[in-house]
């Protein structure tokens, strides 16, 4: 264990001072080669430092397009994507025109997915991957790569409502019925399509089905309604549901609990 501590070291070092010496160089020709030899190596910190280095040089220069290029994939390839964002963007901004357009334009937005974080975090970066991938399809709708756009954005929208879900539940095991039962309604109106979108409505039952049983008495019957409403609403939507003997149950129940109330004189508050 000591020894390969040592010797990792020693590589480093080694390493260290080969770049230093390449960086100290006046010959910039040098320079470029060393950089695209770091680069063929995967060793895109030091590749980085030689392409900065170089780039007043060959700015202006047939080899200044390759060298901003592969600059720009050595932020990526080191996970540094808020900057390789940014130097995609500025590459297509000098080469609008460029044979790499399209890649770099899809690059671009890939770098948005990169930074989208697990559901429970800020998904600012996941709705802005999807909106940068959606606009690269209509601005290239020829494009091979389109396939793969579309793929990541249903994985970022996966993901959103996964974060909803976990929001509508949590309201739910706070006990916080009337907001669960809000949160899981915007749920399935968000994600109508989600093969969940059953279990969102079941919730929604559960949920508003709860918030009538804790309610004063003079609110159930009108709460025991919109439970009421709600299972109706479920079997038009979803008849083939294996939810439906529990919708059958919370409905008898709710039509028990309004007849009761209904029945009941009114109690008012003091």
């Amino acid at each position: 264990m000591k020894f390969s501590a040592v010797l990792f070291l020693a590589v480093l070092l080694f390493s260290c001072q080969g770049i230093n010496k390449v960086l100290k160089s006046k010959d910039q020709a040098y320079k470029l080669r060393m950089a695209e030899q770091y680069y063929a190596k995967k060793k895109y910190n030091y590749a980085q430092q030689l392409y900065e280095d170089v780039m007043p040089f060959y700015r202006g220069t047939p080899e200044f397009e390759d060298i901003y290029y592969k600059y720009a994939y050595c932020a990526y390839y080191q996970k540094d994507y808020t900057n390789a964002e940014n130097l995609f963007k500025t590459f297509l901004e000098i080469y609008p025109n460029s044979q790499r357009a399209e890649e770099v334009d899809y690059m671009r937005a890939y770098t948005f997915y990169g930074q989208s974080p697990k559901p429970e975090l800020d998904q600012s970066n996941t709705i802005k991957a999807m909106g940068m991938m959606q606009t690269f399809i209509n601005t290239h709708p020829g494009s091979a790569r389109n396939k793969e756009a579309t793929a990541i954005i249903d994985i970022c929208r996966q993901k959103l409502e996964t974060k909803d879900h976990g929001s509508a539940q949590l309201y739910f095991d706070l006990g916080q019925f009337r907001a669960a039962g809000v949160a899981f309604s915007t749920l399935l109106n968000n994600y109508p399509d989600s093969d969940k979108a059953d279990e969102y409505k079941m919730m929604v039952i559960k949920a508003y089905f709860r918030f009538a049983e804790l309610s004063v008495d003079e609110k159930k019957a009108e709460r025991f309604e919109k439970v009421i409403e709600e299972c109706n609403d479920f079997n038009d939507r979803f008849p083939q549901s294996h939810f439906a003997k529990d919708v059958a149950d919370y409905l008898a129940q709710s039509q028990n609990k309004l007849k009761t109330y209904n029945n009941e004189p009114v109690k008012t508050s003091t």
